[in-house]
């Protein structure tokens, strides 16, 4: 069986947390979420072709170790 491997920070207890909470979530509190994250002002949503997925993963590594 092949073992499981996070990211930094993350454990097999915070993947659980993050599963309970939006598997007990209600649809309008689900639909909540999703608006206000269009209404964060620190961040920008936006589409991404998937082959460049990796490129902007790299890059948002670098950024985040600087």
């Amino acid at each position: 069986m092949k073992k499981n491997v996070f990211p930094p920070g993350w454990d097999k207890d915070r993947v659980r947390r993050v599963l309970n909470h939006y598997e007990a979530q209600t649809e309008d509190e689900a639909l909540a979420e999703d608006e206000a994250a269009f209404e964060m002002s620190e961040q920008t949503l936006i589409g991404v072709p998937t082959e460049l997925v990796p490129a902007v993963r790299e890059l948002l590594a670098k950024h985040q170790a600087a």
